[in-house]
């Protein structure tokens, strides 16, 4: 089986996110992909480990021993986006005019049909990758939180473990991503007191008050944007993107609901962040009260990796591409405590990410089997 097959083979079991599910997708989430990778990487002679995550959503550990005592986590995340916006069959995977198609193509299952295509041909050959390869599928990371990301990482802390190096699977274009913020999800309801429209002193309007916490988090983002860059990763940014609230146009609005998003540069410290950002929507709410509920555990601080080190420069060698640093998020947010080393790589580009049609280059794909085929016997 060829690449682009193996790739479309992984595009045609539909792995959406269970909080992006619809009818398109169905409700299985990542659970037929995961039982997909745990078969077939112990047919393929791995020690492999299913660990439950959440409700029957499962991450996949497969262990594939190598000659040396030297080791690396390849992260690959099951699910991808919804696929109700898309055009034609989401999960056909057709191959033509030199591309992959179907959700999950680009994002990011490429990187999983890479490594199991080199494996694949080393056993075919007798032959074993030079560092022991821990292949990981793992769940919820396009909604939820980075819950299986934050999950291996426990399970290696657990048994005192951890990595050399991780490559974490996202679209690059092969070039070596050393960098990307973190951030923060806040769901705020400020309290009013509803009353007749007509004798508005006698309620409290919520709708005020969040106009005002809308003007203070505009303040706050000019106030980061004048700050200087410790990293390449950039600054911090801070943006009110939901707001919704009102009963009636003739009732004093007794709650509103906003959603506040704050990205976090590599070098902010999460919890001073988060509590900073808490005062601020209380104060300039004031005197109506608020409740602040953190979204998805209680978020990450951005991810910076030096990008002399040896997995950043070896990556960059072998693709012929340089380093570089990325505007999304990802799983190496919460890896930074077991990685001695920490990158995100993969073919294809982000462009292609998320859109009604997606797509992977077949260059791309052949590029990076060749680039994981050297790095797994060096």
């Amino acid at each position: 089986m060829g690449i682009a097959e193996r790739v479309a083979e992984l595009v045609q079991i539909p792995s959406v996110n269970p909080l992006q599910a619809g009818p398109k997708s169905g409700d299985d989430g990542e659970r037929l992909l995961s039982d997909w990778l745990a078969n077939h990487t112990e047919a393929l002679g791995a020690d492999v480990v299913v660990d439950e995550v959440e409700d029957g959503r499962c991450n996949v550990y497969a262990r594939f021993e190598g000659t040396s005592d030297r080791a690396v986590t390849v992260d690959v995340h099951l699910d991808t986006v919804g696929v109700e916006h898309m055009e034609g069959d989401p999960f056909d995977g057709r191959i033509e005019d030199g591309r992959v198609y179907g959700r999950g193509s680009v994002d990011t299952k490429p990187t999983l049909a890479v490594v199991l295509q080199v494996l694949e041909e080393m056993r075919a050959l007798g032959e074993r990758p030079s560092r022991t390869i821990n292949l990981v599928g793992t769940v919820s990371e396009e909604g939820g939180g980075l819950l299986g990301a934050a999950r291996y990482r426990d399970w290696l802390l657990e048994r005192g473990q951890t990595v050399e190096q991780i490559v974490v699977a996202e679209p690059t274009m092969c070039a070596p991503v050393h960098g990307h913020k973190g951030g923060i999800g806040l769901d705020v309801t400020v309290h009013g007191h509803a009353a007749h429209s007509s004798k508005p002193h006698l309620g409290a309007n919520a709708l005020s008050a969040a106009a005002r916490v809308v003007v203070a988090i505009d303040q706050e983002q000019e106030r980061l944007a004048a700050l200087e860059a410790a990293t390449p990763v950039g600054k911090g940014t801070v943006s009110v993107t939901e707001l919704a609230g009102g009963l009636a146009r003739n009732i004093i609005p007794d709650a509103c609901t906003l959603y506040v998003g704050r990205r976090t540069a590599p070098e902010e410290n999460i919890d001073e962040v988060r509590a900073a950002l808490c005062k601020l929507i209380e104060d300039s709410a004031a005197p109506l009260s608020t409740t602040i509920e953190v979204l998805y555990g209680d978020g990450s601080p951005g991810f910076f990796q030096d990008p002399s080190c040896d997995l950043v420069t070896v990556l960059a060698q072998l693709a012929d591409t340089a380093p570089a640093t990325a505007e999304y998020g990802s799983n190496a947010l919460k890896y930074t405590e077991v990685a001695e080393q920490l990158v995100v790589f993969g073919p294809g580009s982000i462009d292609q990410a998320h859109q009604a049609v997606e797509w992977v280059d077949i260059d791309q794909l052949n590029r990076a089997v060749d680039i994981y085929r050297t790095w797994f016997t060096q």
